[in-house]
């Protein structure tokens, strides 16, 4: 797995309205946020990723979130 701060690639903005935690979006850019330890991790992830606290993982194009009311949905833009 690779730690790549996806910061330094695409500026983020918030989805707005706040989806609902129960049926977060998911697409090519579309991100979620740990708000537990910050990482953010491509909704559809097709390389191993997961977040450092473990909320957050997946590969495959699947995500496992364990506790969605700690994610935020933020839209990607390369920079």
């Amino acid at each position: 797995m690779l730690n790549i701060d996806m910061r330094k690639i695409y500026n983020f903005y918030p989805i707005e309205p706040a989806p609902d935690p129960a049926a977060l979006p998911s697409g090519g850019d579309l991100y979620y946020e740990c708000l537990d330890c910050q990482v953010i991790v491509n909704s559809v992830p097709h390389i191993k990723a997961a977040c450092a606290c473990g909320n957050l993982a997946g590969s495959g194009g699947k995500l496992t979130v364990k506790d969605a009311l700690r994610v935020k949905v933020v839209r990607g833009k390369l920079k």
